[in-house]
């Protein structure tokens, strides 16, 4: 039997996987798939299982998911959570992603791998002013004024510190008084190296051994003891990790001293001292655990310095605006602005939403978005974004895009989940995490065993504290942060320079890209065509009446090129002409009906499509101007070729001294265009373009994607029209150039916010930063653990005499991981 019903609460993959095996373990399932995106389930049955079966299951196991039949919708299910009013979502998720992007509703710590989970960013661009009474805090007002209990001013609120900074604050405190609590007992400890120790003219070794016992409650109890908390779920949940391994190894310690104490006549002679007490590792077990507790505090106070870049890019918002309505100007908050809203911008203000400019001229300094630091000049029609900085001129703009739409908001969502997103390098680190414990357990058995058989005496002390060296020393942690860490940094460092990166793999893949394809028009050229002239076939129409029915048709479109003629036309005061049956042929051009006659509009092949018959004078006239690389559009009009309109599109000054930046590197650069063979040569003699191909549709350039790949080529492709959304998407690397359109963008793993191809050194750049760091995280890492394990186990004992404590092992355990945070931060400083 087969059965669909609806599940509510999944968030996210891994809460698709986990309802999944839930279900399959109900007791006469066959299988179940969920798919996330339907919020459904599929479960096959041998015999009829009752829905309260399944609902049972579900809840047993948490209770945060719940399924019932389609349709149906249990609003008892939805538990209202209390958002924080700080600076986080109230979501939470592992750092090492252990579950994919499966997310928390609290704090604590990952169920996998047993790190503190981290608090989401919260993500709005915007955070409104709120402001409260200092003698009534109660009092909580939108705006600046009067306490109407005490008639006090009221002042801004400080919002609330952040969850990473609660967390970073709660483990300091532990970690001081774990502090205050260890000194001593490794005071004690140490003193018996002193020849004729003082502490035991004061009092016997056994009452000492008491006082170590009293003072280790405290760190063991209440300091560290989440430690063994995680530890204990991670055999539990058999999720072993690097908490199982200092459980075991600090809880072995403290608990052999503690029995050692309470019967000392059970152990031999060996483990005692001349005193006839027992030798105790207080000191070993709280100082292994207040080292790895510093360990934590470092991680804590880096962590919120890898997403720093969104926490910088959320400051570029700002949250006040100053509204023009009815002629008069107000200060509103931006949550406010409504699309179509004027709004004066006044020098040195941040722009509040994106827009055009209405009236005035200005320079805006971009560089915050874009990652160029002369500022841009812009008039009367031009595009302005959120967070970019006025000039010295006041001007007036219309907003265009608010709240989430914003390119600023868009950019700090996109870095936000890419720096969340998993690697695939990464799944080298989590192969090897899931054998490393139990390999780790095994070596320190059998450390303990050889050193019982081989070992010097005392050999049960030697064998005891080795494989307690072995247990402490290994760090899977390390490992497992090695990939996340830097990608994190290294997302928002591309951000900052106007490259956003989709997910990590992305960077992964961009590193080992051999072919660059990339579009002419907007590409390598401005995309900013302007008309250069207008010409007429016969003595039929005039050239005024060929650009009457030009933009007469071109007024419907959107494509740049048909917007340069419009403009032109607007420029000449050229009358606009009824306009019916728009439709753009994808590749060709555009065609419709203006005044009645049947008008196309277009390439060669557009004039093929259209029926209209080009003759070899009107070819060689077009050929004429195409081979400076201008584009020609051909006029028929029902079914006659009357006239032509020549474009031109500036090369970018950056285009050459980037393509020769890319061939540096070993990349191989392919332009492909739709325009004519004549444009495009122009245009790559100019840049030194060894490979071309013109004319090329959408399809043309999909294939060329896919014969290249076939060839074993690995291939970026930079687009900025809907004609690139196919190659983009069908490339290893889609590079879309911000300035194009959103199905552009959104075909992309690389999105550049300036749109020129210096953008693509840039990334290229980026991703060999990323993966070099990576590599060397993974190498330190994983050379850690391959040098620490043996030496912990004592291999250099026969030939140097040396062995590692305990506690050096601790304090490397400790160290490796913040190691791996610290070289991951080095990518905030690389240059792009």
């Amino acid at each position: 039997m087969k059965h669909t019903y609806h599940i509510h609460g999944m968030t996210c993959n891994g809460c698709r996987s986990h309802v999944e095996s839930t279900l399959s373990k109900v007791e006469g399932v066959t299988s179940a798939s969920v798919n996330l995106e339907k919020a459904e389930t599929t479960i096959e049955t041998q015999n009829h299982i009752p829905l309260e079966k399944f609902q049972e299951a579900l809840k047993n196991d948490g209770g945060r998911y719940s399924i019932h039949n389609i349709g149906e919708h249990h609003h008892s299910d939805d538990k209202k959570v209390e958002k924080p009013k700080g600076k986080g979502t109230g979501t939470f998720y592992c750092p090492m992603h252990c579950e994919d992007d499966k997310t928390y509703d609290k704090p604590g710590d990952c169920p996998v791998c047993g790190m503190d989970l981290v608090e989401e960013q919260n993500l709005s661009a915007t955070t409104s002013e709120q402001w409260t009474c200092p003698m009534h805090p109660e009092i909580v007002k939108d705006e600046p004024g009067a306490c109407p209990i005490c008639g006090m001013d009221l002042v801004p609120m400080q919002p609330d510190i952040s969850s990473e900074e609660k967390t970073y604050q709660k483990l300091l405190k532990k970690f001081w008084i774990a502090v205050a609590f260890t000194l001593p007992i490794f005071l004690m400890a140490m003193s018996e190296m002193i020849p004729n120790n003082p502490l035991y003219q004061v009092m016997e070794q056994k009452y000492w051994n008491w006082i170590q016992f009293a003072l280790s409650i405290p760190v063991v109890f209440y300091a560290t003891w989440m430690f063994f908390e995680r530890a204990y779920r991670s055999i539990k949940t058999w999720n072993l990790n690097m908490f199982t391994l200092i459980g075991i190894g600090a809880g072995a310690a403290w608990l052999f001293s503690v029995f050692g104490m309470l019967f000392p006549d059970f152990f031999p002679a060996q483990f005692k001292t001349d005193s006839g007490a027992v030798h105790v590792y207080f000191e070993a077990a709280t100082v292994i655990l207040t080292l790895v507790l510093l360990g934590q505090v470092l991680e804590a106070r880096a962590h919120s310095k890898t997403n720093s870049a969104v926490k910088e890019l959320l400051k570029l918002a700002p949250n006040k605006a100053i509204l023009v309505k009815n002629g008069k100007e107000g200060e509103v908050a931006i949550d406010s602005i409504k699309l179509g809203d004027i709004l004066r911008v006044k020098p040195g203000d941040k722009i509040p939403v994106d827009g055009v400019i209405s009236e005035g001229n200005t320079t805006v300094d971009e560089s915050m978005i874009t990652g160029e630091p002369i500022p841009v000049s812009k008039s009367e029609g031009d595009k302005v974004s959120s967070g970019t900085i006025n000039g010295n001129q006041s001007f007036l703009m219309k907003a265009e895009k608010v709240g989430s739409d914003t390119l600023l908001s868009q950019i700090i969502q996109m870095v936000n989940n890419a720096s969340r997103s998993r690697a695939p390098i990464q799944k080298l680190a989590d192969t090897v995490s899931g054998y490393f414990v139990p390999i780790v357990v095994l070596i320190s058995i059998i450390t303990f065993i050889v050193w019982a058989i081989f070992g010097p005496e005392p050999v049960y002390v030697y064998a005891f504290v080795n494989a307690i060296a072995v247990l402490i020393i290994a760090c899977p942690c390390a490992l497992g942060l090695a990939t996340p860490m830097s990608v994190m940094v290294g997302v928002g460092k591309g951000a900052q320079n106007g490259v956003l990166i989709k997910n990590a793999e992305a960077l992964e893949k961009m590193d080992k890209v051999d072919t660059l394809i990339i579009d002419k028009t907007g590409t390598i050229t401005e995309g900013k065509p302007t008309v250069e002239k207008i010409g007429a076939f016969g003595m039929e129409f005039s050239e005024n009446e060929v650009l009457q029915h030009i933009v007469s048709l071109n007024n419907m479109s959107e494509h740049p090129l048909a917007e340069a003629t419009v403009k032109y036309g607007k420029e000449k005061k050229t009358e606009f002409l009824e306009t019916k049956n728009f439709s753009a042929v994808t590749g060709k051009g555009v065609e419709g009906t203006v005044n009645g006659k049947m008008v196309a509009l277009g390439n060669a092949k557009m004039m093929e499509y259209a029926e209209a018959q080009l003759t070899s004078e009107m070819e060689t006239e077009a050929q004429s101007f195409q081979k400076q690389g201008k584009t020609v559009s051909y006029l028929s009009i029902d079914s006659k070729v009357v006239g032509y309109v020549v474009i031109g599109d500036k090369i970018k000054g950056t285009s050459a001294n980037a393509i020769k930046a890319l061939q540096d590197k070993g990349i191989a650069v392919i332009m492909l265009t739709g325009d004519n063979r004549d444009t495009a040569q122009a245009v790559a003699k100019e840049l030194n373009l060894a490979d071309f191909k013109a004319g090329m549709l959408p399809e043309n350039k999909l294939q060329e994607v896919e014969k290249l790949q076939n060839r074993g080529k690995i291939v970026a492709m930079a687009g900025d029209g809907i004609n690139d959304a196919p190659a983009l998407a069908k490339s290893d690397v889609g590079i879309a150039m911000g300035t194009g359109t959103d199905v552009a963008i959104e075909s992309a793993m690389i999105t550049l916010v300036k749109g020129d191809l210096h953008g693509i050194v840039k990334a290229r750049d980026l991703s060999d930063n990323v993966m070099r760091n990576i590599k060397q995280n993974l190498f330190w890492a994983l050379g850690y653990n391959i040098l620490g394990i043996p030496i912990a186990a004592g291999v250099l004992f026969p030939v140097f005499g040396l062995l590692l404590s305990p506690m050096i092992a601790a304090l490397a355990m400790s160290f490796s991981s913040v190691s791996v945070i610290a070289n991951s931060l080095r990518l905030r400083n690389i240059k792009l």
